[in-house]
């Protein structure tokens, strides 16, 4: 680690005049002194063309005034052009005019911009003498050119020969210690800043501000902004941006409100941060109010603004007030179309009406995507990454298929992100055959590429390729993390493979020093209760070092239910009941049990309960998407056209599933007490009429993909398997818990996926 030289940190150093009331915040780019006087009036750069005076001077013999030399090498800057910048260097010391200072200096600085470090450093090493501008130049083109170490290698040298830094030296040092992760140099550094009194100064006290935000140390940030005597709109959103870094968002909109009421102007990296803020906290009214202030400053019509504000409306739920906004841009750049995708994407997942709003987002997100592709517009990778997403939370092959010819014509099929967002959509859309092919086909494989790859084997019931898979990735060099085990654990849990579940649960403890989480956990229990070893699956809960979740009760329950162990699924779904009282699936799930075992006592208890928690009738949606168009069914619905031939369909269909053994095992209860006289017809689930729907609706050998709000009931569960075998169609049902697939008569959950 890097430290400062003794005479530094001794009592001997000392600042030149007006150091301690520095006024100069960068760097002077040009000699008070100098005159643009020209020789020779043929060589005036001022007065030609830069291709014309660069011709010139290439050309000349006749000597030039040295501060003529200053706009053609600004304009190598402009140009980063290395060669221009060499051959007006080699003019310079033909003119034998190399001995000036200011000019070398300059031209050190234009190297530095130009990416040129080598040829910098010649000239800073050549240098008859240097001044505090010669330094900090050569130590801010190190900081560019992300060398940073050398930067710092610059000031030491500088400090042990005597030279004096001045603020913006030290807030490049600064800037170069946040780049190294060297905050130890950058507190040695601090402490000089103290020893002379100028923890004041706006630059250095910004530069402090960004070192300890990029070091984790918020508390240190907020008292080197408060040190600033006068705070710039730097200071500001520096300290502002590193309270949302730091997750302290509610400090963040504080210092924002006391910005405002300094009479302080914000910058549009201001707005951008405390809107990100606003996102975290959901502070949905004052980033409406941020956003009148934008339109206000002039920023209506900026995008990074615009887009963190569509961007929280999104994540609030605001579609209207997104939309609106997104509709009313005069340019929409490909990175406003991507967080109106992402923000849609994003909703899915942030939807609290469940499923149903979900879908509707989701719906939302792909008519986005083609007005995107009717534009003209490219979509990039992040493009297609958010859309295949979005396909696969859908269930949408289709589209997915649509999107991966895009992808294939648009070159993006080599990049990583993408191939494991296709090895996600066509898994989650039931086709792991096409998975697999997309996961071959990659060129390279990160960790979540495998990772995909053997959950989506899991998920499928192919436990044997996803354990081969996990063996290959191992000997690859890979080194899987704790999400690569919960799929591997899960390929154990379909196969009931006990000793070898245990053996990996080992290596992850032991040879990968992965602490085991509720995932990890939640796969062996599944794994007994699958087996009907009950007790063991209690043992188990009982060594976690955490509480069960809902869903690894929900397991206990499913597995109770399927072994005949009544009492201790009763008890495991008061626990379900007690973790989420608001959780209308759960008390409808203990109703049944209870109605099911004739414990009237209970059934009352429970009704009771819900009415005094007013939980409603479960909101049982399903969709299936059939030539781009989407249709949705509900319990209960009456059919009116096209659906009117859904009802006899489904009778013939019950009638010859009942030939072959099939038998009403339970129906779900899904009104209160109240509607008990409304009692729903037999087959009449949300999922059975879209399947229905969409058996009478497609050709003969195209698989049915239905999206169902809430847990499959163990009666539509059962005559799912009938249908698939009877039809000899493949059938997909993505419930809230997981996706089911049924082929020829079996479902890849193995039958523990329903609960009711």
């Amino acid at each position: 680690m890097a430290s400062l030289p003794s005479v530094v940190v001794g009592s001997t150093l000392k600042l030149e005049p007006d150091f301690k009331k520095p006024t100069v915040t960068s760097l002077p780019l040009e000699k008070r002194n100098h005159s643009p006087m020209i020789l020779d009036k043929d060589l005036d750069p001022f007065n030609l063309d830069f291709r014309e005076a660069l011709s010139l001077i290439k050309e000349g013999e006749k000597k030039v005034e040295s501060a003529a030399y200053v706009p053609l090498l600004q304009e190598c800057i402009k140009n980063n052009s290395v060669s221009e910048a060499e051959a007006i260097h080699a003019h310079i010391i033909k003119m034998g005019i190399h001995e000036d200072l200011f000019l070398m200096t300059f031209l050190v600085n234009v190297y530095a911009k130009c990416g040129s470090m080598d040829s910098a450093r010649k000239v800073f090493d050549n240098l008859p003498k240097r001044n505090v501008v010669t330094w900090t130049s050569m130590m801010s083109g190190y900081v560019h050119n992300a060398q940073p170490e050398i930067a710092i290698n610059v000031f030491q040298e500088m400090l042990e020969v005597g030279g004096f830094p001045t603020n913006y030296t030290l807030g490049v040092a600064f800037k170069a210690c946040a780049l190294l992760a060297d905050f130890e140099l950058g507190k040695q550094i601090h402490g000089y800043v103290v020893k002379y009194e100028i923890e004041d100064d706006t630059s250095i006290g910004n530069a402090l501000c960004s070192l300890y935000c990029k070091s984790g140390n918020l508390e240190s940030a907020v008292k080197a902004f408060r040190r600033i005597s006068d705070k710039n709109v730097i200071s500001w959103t520096t300290v502002i941006s590193a309270c949302g870094d730091n997750g302290d968002s509610a400090m963040g909109l504080s210092l924002f409100v006391e910005m405002i009421c300094a009479n302080v102007e914000p910058n549009e990296f201001t707005l951008t941060s405390v809107m990100s803020m606003c996102c975290i906290m959901q502070a949905l009214k004052m980033g409406s109010q941020i956003h009148s202030l934008s339109i206000k400053l002039g920023y209506g019509s900026n995008l990074r603004v615009m887009n963190s504000i569509m961007y929280l409306y999104l994540k609030n739920g605001w579609i209207i007030e997104a939309k609106k906004l997104f509709d009313g841009m005069e340019t929409i750049s490909l990175v406003t179309w991507n967080a109106m995708i992402a923000g849609l994407a994003q909703m899915m997942d942030l939807a609290e009406d469940g499923i149903i709003n979900a879908h509707s987002s989701g719906i939302e997100a792909l008519n986005t995507f083609l007005r995107l592709h009717r534009s003209g517009m490219k979509p990039d990778l992040f493009t297609f990454s958010s859309v295949l997403t979005i396909c696969s939370s859908l269930v949408a092959l289709e589209q997915g298929e649509q999107i991966h010819a895009q992808v294939i014509k648009s070159g993006f099929l080599s990049d990583v992100v993408v191939g494991t967002a296709l090895v996600n959509m066509y898994s989650k859309c039931g086709s792991i055959d096409r998975a697999s092919k997309a996961f071959v086909e990659m060129s390279t494989r990160t960790l979540i590429s495998w990772t995909s790859m053997i959950t989506a084997f899991a998920q499928h019931g192919y436990s044997k390729q996803a354990l081969q898979l996990f063996e290959d990735m191992r000997f690859v060099g890979a080194r899987p993390n704790k999400v690569t085990f919960v799929g591997v654990l899960s390929a154990c849990s379909h196969a009931g493979l006990v000793e070898e579940a245990l053996a990996y649960f080992d290596m992850m403890k032991k040879e990968y020093k992965i602490k085991p989480v509720m995932d990890h956990y939640a796969c062996l229990i599944d794994m007994f209760v699958r087996l009907g070893r009950i007790d063991e699956a209690f043992d188990f809960v009982k060594k976690m070092d955490f509480e069960p979740n809902e869903f690894i009760w929900s397991l206990l329950i499913a597995g109770c239910r399927s072994h005949g162990i009544s009492e201790l699924g009763f008890y495991a779904a008061e626990q379900l009941l007690n973790l989420n009282p608001k959780n209308s699936e759960a008390y409808f799930l203990l109703l049944n049990m209870y109605l099911s075992a004739e414990r009237w006592k209970d059934v009352s208890r429970v009704r009771k309960l819900m009415k005094d928690e007013k939980i409603g009738k479960l909101k049982d949606w399903s969709w299936i998407s059939i030539r781009d168009k989407v249709h949705s069914f509900r319990t209960g619905d009456r059919l009116n056209p096209p659906y009117e031939n859904i009802d006899n369909f489904l009778r013939d269909l019950d009638d010859k599933a009942s030939t072959m053994g099939f038998e009403l095992q339970t129906t779900l209860e899904l009104r209160t007490e109240e509607d008990d006289e409304a009692a729903f017809p037999r087959g009449r689930h949300s999922e059975k009429l879209a399947v229905a729907f969409g058996l009478l609706s497609t050709p003969s050998a195209a698989p049915i993909r239905v999206i169902k709000s809430i847990s499959m009931c163990r009666d539509c569960h059962s005559f799912m398997k009938f249908i698939s075998q009877l039809t000899s169609r493949k059938i997909l049902i993505r419930d809230s818990k997981r996706l089911h697939k049924f082929v020829n008569g079996h479902c890849s959950c193995g039958d523990f996926g329903s609960l009711v």
